[in-house]
């Protein structure tokens, strides 16, 4: 195959001076082979691609029955890496090329254009890059899906010379913003149109409403902008209509009524007003009605109850008003309901659930009243329930107490009465429970304590009596516990410490007596406890102490002793005032404004005092001695190391052994060139090994790190481990490695724009950032992917372990890599031997805990936002000693000076946007883990903050999903 290291676009006419003209089938073979050599096939789907049989035998390859001409190639979703061969072009009669949800990278062949049979090209969401070549010549082409990838520069202007096009999809690539192109209009053949975040500006040409085949029209996601135009009535054949995240204003056209054939309209999230024309509810094929998050109000079209085929309807977070239509679901199979955040008033409609398909049932935030109907209690396939803060009264039937499907049931801020239900045991897949604040009674059911899968339980603001249920001790998933201001009476059951996720214990204004049980010192992961104003009797219990608390209150109580100094270090006196029996350690209760008085200490214990002030001294007087003695050490150690570092960069190629080549991506690398590091060519140097930029010959320019000798060997095996088996955009990639005796090289894609670190402090002309906040935002977007992909997708999971800006590399348009994976561990495998990490990017919790989790790592991406949003650096003298960004970003929350924290540079038009990532930020730098989202709840939230696609206004649309 060496004939095959020549440039590959010498290839056709190489193969072409190798074999005749009337053997076509084995150029076709040869053509193919290349193909499948610059391909990764882990799962070897491309095994039977053999020189020895005929390609029509080759796996996902069909050929034409008389000619024996290869037609078509089907290789979609079988998790191929690499490159697409310029050989393709080969294949003279292709009309089929299915490469979709694959992970191959680099750009698309010019070549691709000389097969111009081609009917059929689906190269969407791979991770394809580069301006897209002219494809112009394919002139028979009916379907071109190049959606989902990361394709850049202009919008193609070719696309409307395409005249035979049925089938156009280009969404979600980063192409330059610009409007969308008139001449597609010249495609009058189109079914289906995707153009979903493309960065298209302006307003929707009139030549697209002349596309009067079309079926699909998505142009979400985008800055379009102006009316919905009325002219939208002529594309007679449109089913689906998404125009979601876009800039629009003005009112529905009535027009649109015309469309008989619509089925699904999505125009959320946009800036439209107005009400909704009546004539909408007479367009009886509607599915799916998306309106949220606009400015709309008035009365809902009465025709929406009279829907056959309606299966989701979400109009949160607008101003509707008046009654809402009272048959909505009573003759579909509807699904999904979310009304919340509007105005609706008077009787809850009763037939929302009459087919029983009913799932996602959300109504908070509006003025219904009235009884909640009896119909709903055999609505057992409700997974969301939630009609919090409206003005129901009476009970709430027993049947929607005993949901087993449902994980919340959100009830709070009404007027019901009596109990919760025995049937609650039944909810067994329930997570959160919100019934606080109404005029709930009786005692709380032990059937609690089947709720295996219970995180929140919020009771308070009731009257609810008797006891608290020790079954409580079986919710070992629980997080919070408020039971607060209700009339709660016995001790506080001990099975309580057997929660061992809880975060926070609010059992305040109740009538509870007995000690403090001991045993809540076992809820390792408590923040918060409130048990004020009770009748609580006794001590503090001093293991208490023990517990990482930042929020205390015992006040006005019965409770006696000696407060533990470390609780009251932490919350205060006023914590504690209001039990006459505490008392606190001190000298004279002069020196102390505080209503606690002082414990008084016996002989015995002045005593024992005395003596720990002796033994304290001598063990300091011992530290001392021994911190001098591990810093001559660690001088020697370093002075050592320092002179295996120079004798690297002195020695040269080790010549008692050959290289071993391990290669995991093209291009296929000589070790020789490899090894011709030069000093110029230096661009980084850390604790595993200094970074040189190499130009190889033919093949572009890569990164070659040479690791140090002792650790490099380690370093190398985590490296390949981890880089060497997953495949992602947003994370490096490793080509291959290469060892020769004590000598370690790494070969990397190259990252033109640098690290994270050096772009965020550089600057372009008049002293202005290089990076603006849609590239920062981009940053983020792509490197908390590359994280939720080494969380979620890897199986077992990855933990990185040293999240920081300068391990996030930029590449051209500044696509964000995650990078060094030379200290990654396998969640599995998270029990630590050392600290690691990087200082200002550690997770509090390493600091007593050598159990490493996700969390940790989101932690570390936290601040990597707040080093985005600030440009300041983890650790800076203006913090203070000993403080770090997020205490710096901490005190001005507390100030509620928060847009000061901000980057003025880049702040004064985006404010709105970068305080959107800014909550995310405070998230994920939450002192407790267990507080903090997952990696894939940050990708979510960071895509809901879009700079591009924002709306303002004040409530975040996406609350209610």
């Amino acid at each position: 195959m060496a004939k095959f290291l020549l440039p590959l676009h010498l290839l056709s006419t190489l193969l072409l001076s190798l074999f005749p003209i009337s053997n076509s089938q084995a150029l076709e073979t040869q053509a193919l082979l290349h193909f499948k050599s610059q391909l990764i096939d882990p799962m070897n789907y491309l095994e039977s691609w053999k020189e020895s049989d005929s390609p029509c035998q080759f796996f996902g390859v069909t050929c034409n029955f008389n000619s024996g001409k290869v037609t078509g190639i089907s290789l979609a979703y079988k998790n191929l890496s690499g490159e697409i061969s310029p050989s393709i072009s080969v294949l003279s009669s292709l009309d089929t090329l299915l490469l979709q949800a694959n992970s191959i990278s680099g750009t698309v062949p010019s070549e691709l254009k000389k097969c111009v049979s081609l009917q059929v090209l689906n190269l969407s969401m791979n991770s394809l890059t580069g301006q897209l070549p002219d494809l112009s010549t394919l002139r028979n082409l009916r379907v071109l899906d190049l959606s989902t990838n990361g394709f850049s520069g202009k919008f193609p202007a070719w696309i409307g010379d395409l005249s035979g096009l049925v089938v156009l999809s280009l969404g979600q690539n980063n192409f330059k913003e610009g409007e969308i192109l008139p001449t597609i209009g010249n495609l009058k053949n189109l079914t289906l149109l995707y153009l979903a975040k493309c960065n298209l500006i302006g307003q929707i040409p009139a030549s697209v409403f002349e596309l009067t085949s079309l079926e699909t029209l998505d142009f979400s996601q985008n800055q379009i902008s102006g009316k919905l135009p009325k002219e939208i009535s002529k594309l007679q054949n449109l089913y689906k209509i998404e125009l979601y995240q876009n800039n629009l204003t003005g009112e529905i056209p009535p027009e649109l009524a015309n469309l008989t054939h619509l089925r699904e309209l999505d125009i959320s999230q946009n800036q439209m007003t107005g009400k909704i024309p009546a004539e909408l509810g007479n367009l009886k094929n509607f599915t799916v009605i998306q309106l949220f998050c606009n400015n709309f109000w008035g009365e809902l079209p009465k025709g929406f109850g009279d829907l056959q085929f309606l299966i989701a309807l979400s109009i949160y977070e607008n101003i509707f008003s008046g009654e809402f239509p009272a048959n909505v679901g009573r003759f579909s199979p509807l699904n999904s309901l979310d009304i919340s955040q509007n105005n609706f008033s008077g009787e809850f409609p009763r037939f929302l659930c009459q087919n029983n398909n009913l799932q996602f049932l959300l109504a908070l935030d509006n003025n219904f009243s009235g009884e909640f109907p009896d119909s709903y209690a055999k609505c057992k396939s409700l997974q969301r329930f939630r009609i919090s803060q409206n003005r129901f009264t009476g009970r709430l039937p027993d049947g929607l107490w005993g949901l087993p499907y449902a994980t919340i049931i959100d009830i709070a801020d009404n007027a019901f009465i009596g109990g919760i239900s025995l049937e609650i045991g039944t909810s067994t897949s329930l997570n959160q429970l919100y019934v606080q604040n109404n005029r709930l009674s009786d005692e709380i059911p032990v059937e609690l304590g089947k709720l295996s899968q219970l995180q929140k339980l919020y009771a308070s603001g009731n009257s609810f009596s008797g006891q608290i249920p020790s079954e409580i001790g079986n919710l070992d998933q629980l997080t919070s516990l408020h039971l607060e201001d209700n009339v709660l009476t016995g001790s506080i059951p001990s099975e309580v410490g057997s929660c061992s996720r809880l975060v926070e214990i609010d059992l305040a204004q109740n009538a509870l007596s007995g000690n403090i049980p001991g045993t809540l010192s076992q809820l390792a992961s408590l923040n918060s406890i409130n048990l004020s104003q009770n009748l609580i009797t006794g001590p503090i219990p001093d293991s208490l102490q023990s517990l990482k608390l930042s929020s205390v209150d015992f006040s006005k109580n019965r409770l006696t002793g000696r407060v533990p100094p470390g609780l009251l270090m932490i919350a205060g006196d006023e914590a504690f005032s209001g039990n006459p029996g505490l008392c606190i350690d001190g000298k004279s209760g002069n020196e102390w404004d505080s209503d606690l008085g002082i414990c008084k200490m016996d002989r015995r214990h002045k005593d024992i005092l005395g003596n720990r002030v002796v033994l304290i001294s001598i063990i300091l007087s011992a530290m001392v001695i021994l911190l001098a003695g591990l810093v001559f050490v660690s001088y020697r150690s370093f002075k050592l190391e320092e002179s295996h570092k120079q004798k690297d960069q002195e020695e040269g190629i080790d010549n008692d052994s050959k290289w071993k080549v391990e290669s995991f991506q093209p291009p296929e690398l000589d070790a020789e060139e490899i090894c011709k590091l030069e000093e110029e060519n230096l661009i980084g140097s850390g604790g595993t090994g200094r970074v040189y930029r190499l130009e190889l010959k033919n093949k572009g320019t890569v990164a070659v790190k040479q690791l140090w000798k002792g650790n490099g060997a380690k370093v190398l095996m985590a490296e390949i481990d981890i880089l060497g088996k997953i495949r992602h955009r947003n994370i490096l990639k490793l080509y291959s490695c290469l060892t020769r005796g004590e000598l370690n090289f790494l070969v990397y894609e190259y990252m033109p724009n640098g690290n994270l670190y050096q772009a965020l402090h550089r600057e372009i002309k008049g002293g202005q950032p290089e990076l603006d906040w849609n590239k920062r935002y981009k940053i983020a977007v792509g490197a908390a992917k590359g994280i939720m992909y080494l969380h979620h997708d890897c199986s077992p999971a990855i933990i990185h372990r040293d999240i920081k800006s300068t391990n996030i590399l930029l590449a051209d348009e500044y696509e964000a890599k995650i990078a060094d994976f030379g200290i990654a561990k396998i969640a599995e495998e998270s029990d630590l031997s050392c600290f690691a990490g990087t200082h200002g990017y550690i997770a509090p919790e390493l600091a007593y805990s050598l159990k490493i989790t996700e969390k940790s790592d989101v932690y570390s991406f936290g601040v990597v936002l707040l080093e985005l949003l600030t440009s300041h650096s983890p650790i800076e003298p203006q913090f203070g000693e000993g403080k770090d960004i997020v205490y710096w970003v901490s005190m001005h929350l507390d100030g509620q000076n928060v847009a000061e924290v901000l980057d003025p540079r880049v702040s004064s038009s985006v404010e709105d946007d970068m305080m959107k990532v800014l909550k995310v930020a405070i998230l994920c730098t939450t002192k407790l883990p267990t507080l903090r989202p997952t990696m894939r709840e940050v990708v979510n939230m960071l895509i809901d903050a879009d700079p591009c696609t924002s709306i303002i206004r004040e409530k975040n649309c996406s609350k209610n999903c």
